[in-house]
């Protein structure tokens, strides 16, 4: 009998090392190809960073134009007898803290909009590559959010140089924003992977984005605070991952103040058990991928 134990208790270890690794292999394994293949991500990123504006006289001036026409537009329409909770107000013109307001909620759904437009339909515009070459499917997805990184940081600049110019100086907090864009990157990047898995299989989970994402502006407090939400909806609105991130940007960058930390812990659970799912769920449908697209 002892001798039996002993062999269990060591089938017991091996079992347990055994799960650990793979554990650890799971949960490394994005980082590891991502670092793998860096060569392959700053190449193709490259191309597509240059042919976004292909053609185009004014060039990138047009992601420095867009969140100034915000701006300006918000600006102007909301200038009037506009009241907006006083936690919000960071100037004495209602206009221009309506406009902050907004712009800081834009931001965040515009990134992530245009991952949701383009991500079900990502593989079919490079399926050349993944059907006649040994091609990194689950990059483009990492590709696709870096390309949509660029504009977004572009967006943040003209929107902290705009709150700069009228409030005449920038609160400490913005010094945190690496600690919402890292996690709502990855938030992206997982969705992304989910979505270029369906994707692939129906080109119907397309055309359901392009239907669905508008109304996720309504969804998402982006005109509104949360606050103004009657109850039980002021809670359920985090139901919805893009409330938390909104909300933080806001917090860090207009407000001047730490973020909630029930909301900022609850946009980093999020965050990680999307991007884990989503390319868990990408990794198990790879080898299919390649014969559906």
């Amino acid at each position: 009998m002892p001798s039996v134990n002993v062999v269990n208790g060591k089938q017991i270890v091996v079992e347990n090392a055994g799960l650990a690794q793979r554990l650890v292999g799971f949960f490394t394994k994005p980082f590891l190809q991502m670092w793998h293949h860096q060569d392959l991500i700053a190449a193709i990123l490259r191309r597509e960073m240059s042919e976004r504006f292909k053609g185009s006289i004014a060039g990138w001036v047009w992601a420095i134009v867009a969140p100034l026409l915000a701006i300006a537009v918000y600006t102007f329409f909301f200038s009037s007898k506009l009241e907006m909770p006083a936690m919000y107000s960071v100037t004495k013109n209602p206009g221009v803290n309506y406009a902050l307001f907004i712009l800081s909620g834009i931001v965040v759904f515009n990134f992530w909009s245009e991952m949701a437009f383009r991500a079900p339909m990502l593989l079919h515009e490079y399926t050349h590559f993944i059907k006649q070459t040994i091609f990194p499917s689950d990059m483009l997805a990492v590709i696709s959010t870096l390309r949509a990184t660029a504009y977004t940081l572009i967006s943040i600049t003209v929107l902290l140089i705009f709150q700069a110019s009228v409030v005449h100086s920038l609160p400490l907090t913005v010094l945190l924003l690496p600690f919402i864009l890292i996690p709502f990157i990855a938030f992206l990047v997982g969705m992304s992977w989910f979505l270029c898995a369906i994707g692939a299989f129906t080109r119907d989970a397309g055309y359901l984005m392009i239907n669905v994402a508008p109304l996720f502006m309504f969804a998402t407090p982006v005109f509104y605070p949360h606050t103004m939400l009657p109850a039980p909806w002021d809670f359920w609105i985090y139901a919805n991952a893009l409330t938390g991130y909104v909300e933080v940007m806001r917090d860090i960058v207009l407000l001047g103040k730490l973020p909630d930390l029930r909301v900022y812990l609850w946009t980093i659970a999020t965050s990680v058990f999307t991007f884990y799912f989503g390319y868990w769920f990408f990794d198990r449908y790879r080898n299919v991928i390649v014969d559906v697209i």
